[in-house]
């Protein structure tokens, strides 16, 4: 067999597609469905043909689908519209034959029969239903309804009472219930109730049954189902709900001591954080019957139950601890107290991290000042404290207040030796704990033991000779006492030391310890004939000031330094011509060792700015203006700005200085002068190389 070859491959001049082919097979429809005319039916004999005709369509469409239900409904429907009563019962009847246990059959098949006023047959149905599917209330409580709307009650009251043989849901047995009160008859009522608190015996049941006998006014009766309630029920079943039921019954009665005494009941057989709810009854109760101290005292249950449940939840809460001891130590007794601290103490951090101990550690000085202070027993606080001493772990961390607090424990008993050994003991495990030294000094102090004191101050500078404010707390107390060459020997020792953690803080102290005891003393440099050490005379004021500035000076030359020994020379020492000397001596020194580079203009702005005002204060109007002509001009800039890892950020703003000394710097002079500083720099950097090398 051959097969034809395509010769020509090129696309078709017109594309086909698969929309195209369906829209036009649509179009080229040639029969077109035309509705079913409406069909008049004129006789009984062209009305029996149709019902034929729709018979044998229901019929084969139920022999097709034998157990969709909603097919014989329709059909059934269909035959009772048509007055066809016995052949809508034969369908009803085939269905329940396929599936009995439809309820939506059912109650079509009941309704079918109500509706068209066959009450016997509708009797039939529901008993046949309710016998076969004694479960489902439904078919019950319609079965019920139809016998009440009849007016037949006795018969109605015949189907309830068969339903209970059954023992169905609570809703069944208030239905029967709401039936008899509709009939008035309250007996019979009372007799259901009876029958179903002895057959479910629930919580729920109960509480119907006695709101209910309360309704009718019978209120003995009402309490004497809440006490078969206590004695019948289970602790666990009747919970919160029942006590709450019962007590505000009583409340209701207005028997106030019977519902406090139930409430206090419930209490006592139940822990009181399960019963949130309870407790909050108990106290709204209190506040509107019950005295102050009853009052008072639900309100401290309430709180006391509140701080249970947080350290309940966490017993790392100290917070919460601390809160529920409180509140015990207003109204309970040392042993109850105490036995809250100890259990609170038990809750060690597991963490050796002091943040985690913070908290913590306030459990034992608490509980050291309630047994000193509150109880009176010195023993017992001594012992706490020894404990939480030998508690916290010292190797990583300690608690300077926990110590002090020993120490002063042990001064308040008159024991000094014990609390200097206390303290002794602290330094010996702790010798870098700063607070332990100043609450040591500030002890023996108040103890006015002078050498002591010095002693300590000694321990405090030999292990830790680096902390500038060990230092000028030293020199602060021999100063307190007048000993003024001991208070400049220990400043002359500070300033000294290798290592500082703040040395301007240090000297700063040292020249205002200078300058203070000038202006007490303003005749000592007129005393002093003999020159200083800088070759300036003695006689001059301020003297030992000017040795300060000038000794720092040489160490450090910050912008605030000159500010400040200019304005003192202004104020407080020579005078301002010398104040212009060093004004004038800083800016050029400012100048110089920032020349090339742009932070030098901000310092020496600084400087004139200062420099301006002292000579509006101390000089004269020549002196201002001579200041005036050199202070820069101020404008801003934009220059790039680079973020942490040296990326450029985009641009910033600066403000810029210039200066008219440096514009009339001619521009070769300052081209000359950077290139020499980068030979250096240069011949700096390859020198460091070649040591290196």
């Amino acid at each position: 067999m051959s097969f034809a070859t395509v010769k020509n491959r090129a696309p078709a001049p017109i594309q086909i597609t698969a929309e195209q082919i369906l829209r036009e097979a649509r179009d080229r429809q040639l029969e077109t469905k035309l509705p079913e005319p409406k069909r008049t039916i004129t006789d009984a004999e062209e009305l029996k043909e149709v019902r034929i005709q729709k018979r044998k369509e229901f019929e084969d469409a139920i022999r097709r689908q034998r157990h969709v239900m909603g097919m014989w409904l329709k059909y059934a429907k269909w035959e009772a519209e048509n007055q066809e009563f016995e052949r809508a019962r034969s369908v009803y009847e085939r269905a329940v034959d396929v599936d009995y246990k439809n309820v939506g059959l059912w109650l079509r098949y009941a309704t079918m029969e109500m509706e068209n006023g066959f009450v016997n047959f509708a009797r039939n149905v529901w008993d046949r239903a309710v016998s076969l599917l004694p479960r489902v209330d439904q078919l019950w409580y319609k079965y019920a309804y139809m016998e009440e709307m009849l007016g037949n009650a006795a018969g109605a009251r015949q189907i309830f009472q068969r339903w209970m043989e059954w023992e169905p849901e609570d809703n069944a047995w208030l239905s029967f219930i709401k039936f008899e009160e509709r009939q008035g008859d309250i007996a019979r009522a009372r007799e259901v109730f009876e029958r179903y608190v002895d057959i479910s015996s629930s919580l729920r049941a109960f509480l119907k049954f006695a709101k209910w006998e309360e309704m009718q006014g019978q209120l003995v009766y009402a309490r004497q189902l809440y006490e078969r309630g206590m004695e019948e029920l289970a602790e666990e079943e009747k919970g919160e709900r029942f006590y709450i039921a019962f007590a505000d019954f009583e409340e209701r009665c207005r028997e106030h001591e019977r519902a406090r005494a139930i409430y206090k009941l419930a209490l006592d057989k139940r822990d009181r954080t399960d019963v949130p709810e309870l407790y909050d009854a108990f106290v709204a109760f209190e506040k509107k019957y019950g005295s102050r101290k009853a009052m008072e005292d639900a309100v401290f249950e309430r709180r006391q139950v509140h701080y249970q449940e947080k350290v309940k939840e966490n017993a790392h809460d100290f917070d919460a601890w601390l809160d529920l001891i409180r509140l015990k130590e207003q109204r309970g007794a040392p042993a109850e107290v105490r036995a809250a601290y100890e259990e609170a103490v038990q809750n060690v951090p597991p963490v050796r991290e002091k943040r985690f101990w913070r908290r913590y550690i306030y459990l034992w000085i608490n509980y050291a000042l309630y047994e000193e202070l509150q109880v009176g027993d010195i023993d017992r606080a001594r012992e706490v404290y020894a404990a939480s001493l030998r508690l916290v772990p010292h190797g990583d961390f300690t608690f300077a207040k926990l110590w002090l607090l020993a120490a002063k424990f042990e001064i308040r008993q008159r024991d000094v030796s014990r609390a200097r050994k206390i303290l002794g003991q602290a330094l010996g495990l702790c010798p870098m704990k700063e607070k332990l030294y100043k609450g040591y000094v500030e002890l023996e102090l108040l103890l006015g033991e002078v050498d002591r004191c010095r002693t300590v101050y000694t321990k405090y500078l030999e292990a830790l000779p680096h902390v500038c404010n060990a230092w000028i707390r030293f020199a602060e107390f021999e100063r307190s006492l007048e000993e003024l060459e001991r208070t400049r020997a220990i400043y002359e020792l500070a300033v000294k030391q290798p290592l500082l953690d703040m040395p301007e803080v240090l000297w700063k102290a040292y020249i205002d310890f200078e300058i203070e005891e000038l202006e007490k003393d303003s005749a000592d440099a007129a005393k002093t004939a003999a020159a200083d050490e800088t070759g300036e005379p003695s006689s001059m004021p301020g003297h030992r000031v000017r040795r300060l500035f000038e000794r720092l000076l040489e160490r450090a030359t910050h912008v605030k330094i000159w500010i400040a020994y200019a304005n003192f020379e202004a104020s407080k020492g020579a005078g301002i011509e010398m104040a212009r000397g060093i004004w004038d001596r800083g800016y050029r020194v400012i100048k110089e060792l920032n020349e090339d580079g742009e932070g030098a203009k901000l310092p020496r702005y600084l400087l004139l700015q200062a420099w301006r005002e002292c000579e509006r204060s101390f000089g004269d109007a020549e002196g201002v203006q001579r200041v005036q002509k050199r202070l820069p001009e101020r404008k801003k800039r934009q220059r790039m700005a680079y973020d942490a890892d040296g990326n450029e950020a985009g641009m910033e703003e600066y403000m810029d200085y210039s200066f008219p000394e440096d514009v009339t710097v001619k521009p070769n002079l300052k081209l000359l002068q950077r290139a020499r500083n980068w030979a250096a720099k240069k011949r700096k950097v390859e020198t460091e190389e070649q040591n290196l090398e």
